[in-house]
């Protein structure tokens, strides 16, 4: 039975993939029942009556007429769906609340039609390709939702992964780890984590799941013979979209406007938005089940190619860039908990947009196997915005983060920007590189551990 500490941190958290609020009963009851229906088709949920789209705890009236109004409602679902309404105190006010099991018998249909839950939103399925690829994927398109019964995440829990996101998700420090998780739905009812809990929350997700990394591979020309660097991110998935980050920075050419006193600018070959847009999409919207490829990350002299395993769901074809499904809903609900994900088929758009803006070819798309966006890479090397020191003032930073190092083998990413005036993502950036250059390294935890300088004798 939910509580009310329950509902308040429900709200605290927002409407999502196992969340939906109404702040009052519709006229037409059919809304409910349709959102109730497409939490069923999907890995449940729970809808809250008295709750405003500000995530406002408002209140909500609820008669017998109304009550009796929605529980037919219900059982027009076929085939029959049991979920009662049940009303809870929270801040002195009443809040409707119906919890709806993840269906054993999917698809339901609620007067001939079927509705699922993509994302934060509940879609109805209109077409024939649509309800196609419902029925051909109905026992393992959520990946993400398959209990694993043997696996214990408490003991293999990313401590520093999980506090990133607590607080990138905005939770209190207060509420205790074990309530989080069951609030986020990772369990099923037989308390067995679900396989996006162990994606994203698990120390190494890849040892379970061996397809399940990052690969960033750095090709010299324009073919794929010969390679200058390649490597391979494991961890959770928020970890794996950081170091897939970090190593394109360190990659990338950038340049730095200088305008007054102010802050330098930096200026990137090709805007790292894009990059986000595609690492998160591949990271929440690939195809799990494929145990033969890997996400991956390749780096030519003309382009950049991110791509990720399993092409366009059916219900995607026709209104690509316009439209979200995925995969893996309860991952790319975590993911939009943190923020990273701004509204439902926006990604596509903002990359088109910001290749534009920076007066580069919009990104291409490969949409069959293997999901393919494509960034090109401006012809002339970045400069002119350049300072004419730029190369011997990052020298002098990197020397700077060094010794730094030395001194103080604890000192963070904050306390070296702070200490050497540059910003915290421009030490991110030498750091990968000294890092690469086997001149540091990091021994222990991100949060704990310390650094270690790597004297000359070593390499040798």
């Amino acid at each position: 039975m939910i509580t009310a500490e329950d509902i308040q941190l429900l709200v605290g958290n927002g409407e999502g993939y196992h969340a939906e609020f109404k702040v009052s009963i519709p006229s037409k009851i059919r809304e409910l029942t349709e959102e109730i229906c497409a939490f069923a088709n999907a890995a449940g949920g729970v809808l809250l009556l008295g709750v405003d789209d500000h995530n406002q705890i408002k209140g909500v009236h609820i008669d017998n007429a109304k009550r009796s109004a929605i529980q037919n409602s219900i059982g027009d679902i076929s085939p029959s769906l049991h979920c009662t309404l049940s009303v809870v105190e929270v801040e002195g006010k009443t809040i409707g609340v119906i919890e709806v099991p993840s269906g054993p018998k999917k698809p339901y249909v609620l007067s001939g039609a079927i509705y699922v839950r993509m994302g934060p939103n509940s879609q109805k399925l209109t077409t024939a390709e649509e309800m196609r690829d419902f029925f051909q994927q109905a026992d393992r398109i959520y990946f993400d939702t398959i209990p694993h019964p043997a696996f214990d995440l408490y003991s293999a829990l990313d401590e520093d992964n999980f506090q990133e996101f607590r607080t990138e998700a905005r939770l209190r420090s207060s509420i205790p780890t074990p309530q989080i998780l069951h609030n986020l739905q990772l369990f099923d009812d037989n308390e067995a984590i679900k396989g996006g809990g162990i994606l994203f929350f698990a120390k190494a997700p890849e040892e379970r799941f061996f397809q399940a990394v990052v690969r960033c591979v750095l090709f010299k020309g324009i073919t794929k013979v010969h390679i200058i660097d390649d490597k391979t991110f494991g961890g959770p998935l928020y970890r794996q979209y950081q170091q897939a980050m970090a190593w394109l920075e360190s990659k990338l050419q950038v340049a730095y406007l200088i305008e007054g006193t102010g802050p330098r600018k930096e200026i990137w070959e090709i805007p790292l938005t894009v990059f986000k847009e595609a690492i998160i999409n591949a990271l929440s919207h690939r195809d799990y089940y494929e145990q033969g490829a890997v996400i991956t990350i390749e780096m030519f002299d003309d382009r950049v190619e991110v791509s990720n395993p399993g092409g366009l769901l059916w219900g995607l074809v026709k209104d690509f860039g316009h439209r979200s499904m995925s995969r893996n809903p309860l991952v790319f609900g975590l993911f939009t908990r943190m923020h990273l994900v701004e509204r439902i088929a926006s990604g596509i758009p903002r990359m088109r947009e910001a290749m534009r803006e920076a007066h580069l070819p919009e990104p291409t798309f490969q949409t069959e196997g293997m999901f393919t966006v494509t960034f090109k890479r401006p012809v002339q090397k970045l400069e002119g915005t350049v300072e004419e020191s730029s190369l011997k003032s990052s020298l002098k930073s990197s020397l700077k983060i060094v010794e730094l190092m030395k001194q103080q083998p604890t000192v963070t990413t904050a306390e070296i920007a702070t200490a050497i005036g540059i910003s915290e993502r421009g030490v991110k950036k030498q750091v990968a590189q000294l890092k690469e250059q086997r001149k540091i390294k990091r021994i222990g935890p991100d949060k704990g551990g310390y650094w270690e300088v790597i004297h000359e004798q070593e390499d040798n």
